[in-house]
């Protein structure tokens, strides 16, 4: 029996994104509510819910990240020189938020710059997120196994479009954790901006779906012939369902059930990329199996990540154990 390593891979880097963006998601996302919320215990109050957790769940982008360097370069190589600007802005900004991160606890005179220092960063980390994302799904042109496209390439109206979706996703997922984390005015407070980010949030994932197809024939393929739709009709159908659960706990006052149905609702999307990609991981211009290193190469890292992955999913895992419950607005972080 073969054993298709390349495609082993492409799901270990898959779900290494995938659980940057639930994890580091809703932490980027309380950034960006921080300063539509008053008082500096109710702010204190927010930021220690992801205090003992947000510097734990970057560990997946630099996974994800380094996982496809080291096992697919063609596709790095491809892929970075096209989204250079966006990466680049979103490092530089996730640097900035966790430099404010710290400063803002070891200061009272500048503690408003370092607050909005915070929710810039935050914002513009998932901005530019979004714009990279945007910019990889309308495609990367390719010729002769590099970059062919201009330095500007990755800004267009999709991209900035799915730069503000997913600031507003990730709006979404912070206020349903600060729903879950929190009592009081803050949770109070994080019900509206639930409600508010929610609609916005399935208008947005509806806009982005719609378009999507339009932006390559093997998208609209994927998902418009018959009978191909039969398969993955359950994805729509399921948002929908996430969709009613997000509304029918917020309705309810239910805590925990708003934050599942927030990451559902991103779980599902990333399905749906997936879908419309594979098997290419550069779309329409590089698959998974051309982008792959040497299987003997792979073979190596493989080992080695069967050690490393259930390291850093115990560790995460025993972080949110320890760390489960309210944060009150007594709790502390140094």
């Amino acid at each position: 029996m073969t054993i298709d390593l390349p495609l082993i891979w492409a799901g270990l880097i898959a779900f290494a994104v995938l659980a940057y963006v639930i994890l580091d998601g809703f932490d980027l996302g309380i950034g960006i509510l921080f300063l539509f919320v008053k008082g500096e215990q109710s702010r204190d109050q927010m930021m220690n819910t992801v205090a003992p957790v947000w510097d734990g769940n970057e560990t997946w982008l630099v996974l994800g990240g380094g996982g496809l360097f080291a096992v697919f370069p063609l596709a790095y190589a491809v892929i970075m020189p096209a989204l250079y600007a966006p990466i680049t802005a979103m490092l530089l900004a996730l640097v900035f938020r966790g430099v404010a991160f710290e400063f803002r606890w070891k200061t009272q005179r500048g503690k408003f710059v370092w607050d909005w220092a915070f929710a810039t960063g935050s914002g513009f980390a998932a901005f530019f997120q979004g714009i990279a994302l945007g910019a990889f799904v309308q495609g990367i042109p390719v010729a002769e196994r590099a970059y062919a496209g201009g330095w500007w390439n990755w800004l267009t109206p999709f991209s900035v479009l799915t730069g503000i979706a997913l600031v507003i996703g990730y709006a979404l997922l912070g206020a349903t954790w600060l729903i879950y984390k929190t009592d009081g005015e803050v949770q109070r407070r994080a019900v509206g901006f639930a409600k508010y980010t929610g609609m916005a949030t399935l208008l947005l994932i509806a806009v982005v779906s719609l378009t999507t197809p339009f932006l390559n024939e093997r998208f609209m393929e994927r998902w418009f012939a018959w009978p191909q739709t039969l398969y993955v009709l359950p994805v729509p159908l399921m948002v929908a369902v996430c969709a009613a659960a997000l509304y029918q706990g917020l309705r309810k006052g239910r805590e925990l059930l708003p934050f599942i149905a927030s990451l559902g609702l991103f779980v599902l999307s990333f399905i749906g990329l997936c879908i419309s990609f594979f098997p290419y991981i550069v779309p329409s211009s590089v698959t998974i199996w051309e982008a792959a290193a040497p299987d003997n190469s792979l073979r190596f890292l493989l080992a080695g990540s069967l050690v490393l992955l259930p390291m850093i999913l115990l560790y995460t895992a025993y972080s949110y154990w320890v760390f489960r419950g309210k944060v009150t607005t007594s709790a502390g972080y140094h």
